[in-house]
């Protein structure tokens, strides 16, 4: 087993322990949801922290979290949110089930958005062009569907 490969299973493995820490039983869908969103944060932010200049830039860690964002990108978090769902601990905005479609075309966009920052390979330039294309894709799905507190 590659070094590479073994890195990422390490990687993945502590995802998944945080993620399962951060499920709540009475709450299934809301936890689910909040567990890819939290994942989809840690990858983003890093790598805007780095584009940014807050932290020094790594061509690797860029790849890798980039590579991080496509394969997150690439689950259809969508699913997540079935009816019942808006309410209890949640920023879902009720707009969600109703503007289905939109919600899912939001998604779609975010995926077309991490994909050409993958595509940059690290190169800072690029990365930063695509990190502005993918906080844009983000913000436009927070501006419409996510609530700033808790609605319920």
């Amino acid at each position: 087993m590659s070094l590479k490969i073994a890195s990422l299973a390490i990687a993945m493995s502590l995802m998944s322990i945080s993620t399962m820490a951060h499920q709540v039983k009475e709450e299934p869908a809301q936890s689910y949801r909040q567990s890819y969103f939290a994942l989809i944060g840690a990858n983003f932010g890093a790598i805007v922290q780095m584009v940014k200049g807050e932290v020094s830039y790594d061509n690797q860690a860029v790849i890798e979290r980039a590579n991080n964002l496509v394969a997150l990108a690439s689950i259809d978090v969508t699913k997540a949110f079935p009816e019942g769902s808006e309410q209890g601990t949640t920023r879902a905005k009720p707009e969600i089930w109703q503007n289905r479609d939109d919600f899912a075309s939001k998604f779609e966009a975010m995926g077309s958005a991490v994909n050409k920052l993958a595509e940059a390979q690290g190169v800072r330039a690029d990365v930063a062009k695509a990190v502005g294309s993918v906080g844009q894709s983000c913000k436009g799905c927070h501006d419409d569907y996510k609530a700033k507190d808790y609605l319920y």
